[in-house]
């Protein structure tokens, strides 16, 4: 499967990054999911992805309810593609400190028993704290990612407050969960993708997200990196996926645009790396164009997700 860690539908006009038009919402996702998108000959869809609403979408507006109704609130829908979609859709918790780190440690853990999330979101600049001075904001979500198995998928790229080394005092903290440095250290403000590079090398819990990340940088990173410290993301929308599949199908190509990498490899980048980190069933890549073409289709009803969350037909 391929599976996409970085997703943003949505039912209302995002409030920050001001889209235009309609609510670019989980029907209109899915669509741009199934693509198809070409990869070594073969077509392919973006199995599943992981969704969240908009972080601009997650702040206090006059007539919001407060403390966990409103967590709940900006989660919403969310929740309900999840369940609607259960074979696409994997829940990413966005954590925002200032509706109380309590309640949103308790809506974290809420969503995952309820729905199945499996990832949470930290946006450090949307939400404007400190993350290595903030550390009693952060520490509750972080005790319950530990306890429920939770992957953490950080925002960084850009100042004053996701610069990735700013979020070191936290992963060092908490070596047993995982770390998803999202950008790859790259936003419009910055580019931090050599300490997002190095943070990874010397972290066993770090990982790097592969959108965002430039075509000839990852080629450098991805000759050094383990294997499994890719994960394949498009922060989509306002990102067009397929720009971002092609850059990771590149690796496949001779040097110097690529490195040589197998099918086998590739796959790891594109889902097998994240399905491990998650409890979902790795799968092989399609072999055949016969295969590929079933694959479009394919409910991954056989696939498993993690304790009671099997995927239904």
């Amino acid at each position: 499967m391929i599976i996409d860690t970085h997703l943003h539908p949505t039912n209302l006009v995002d409030e920050a990054w001001r889209h235009t038009g309609t609510p670019f919402n989980g029907e209109r996702m899915l669509k741009l999911m199934d693509g198809p998108y070409w990869i070594n000959g073969k077509p392919r869809r973006i199995d599943m992805g992981f969704i969240q609403p908009p972080p601009g979408n997650t702040g206090y507006r006059d007539g919001n309810r407060m403390g966990r109704e409103g967590i709940r609130d900006y989660m919403a829908y969310i929740a309900e593609l999840c369940q609607k979609y259960p074979d696409r859709f994997i829940g990413n918790f966005n954590y925002n400190p200032r509706w109380g780190p309590e309640n949103g440690a308790a809506e974290l853990e809420f969503h995952v028993k309820e729905y199945g999330f499996k990832m949470l979101k930290l946006h450090a600049n949307m939400h404007g704290y400190r993350p290595d001075r903030a550390l009693e904001w952060l520490r509750p979500a972080m005790k319950k990612c530990a306890e429920l198995g939770v992957v953490v998928l950080i925002h960084t790229g850009d100042g004053p407050y996701t610069i990735p080394t700013m979020f070191y005092p936290i992963i060092r903290e908490f070596p047993m969960v995982n770390f998803i440095i999202g950008h790859f250290g790259i936003q419009t403000g910055g580019n931090y993708s050599f300490e997002s590079f190095w943070m990874a090398m010397d972290t066993p819990n770090v990982y790097c997200e592969s959108g965002w990340c430039f075509q000839s940088r990852i080629v450098e990173f991805a000759k050094e990196l383990p294997k499994d410290k890719i994960v394949f993301g498009t922060d989509s929308p306002p990102n067009e996926p397929g720009m971002w599949l092609r850059e990771l199908e590149v690796l496949c190509h001779e040097p110097p645009q690529g490195l040589g990498l197998s099918e086998d490899d590739l796959e790891g980048y594109l889902g097998n790396n994240i399905a491990k980190l998650v409890g979902i069933d790795p799968t092989p890549p399609p072999r055949t164009m016969d295969e590929a073409k079933a694959r479009l289709t394919d409910t991954y009803a056989g696939v498993k997700r993690g304790a009671g969350q099997a995927v239904p037909a």
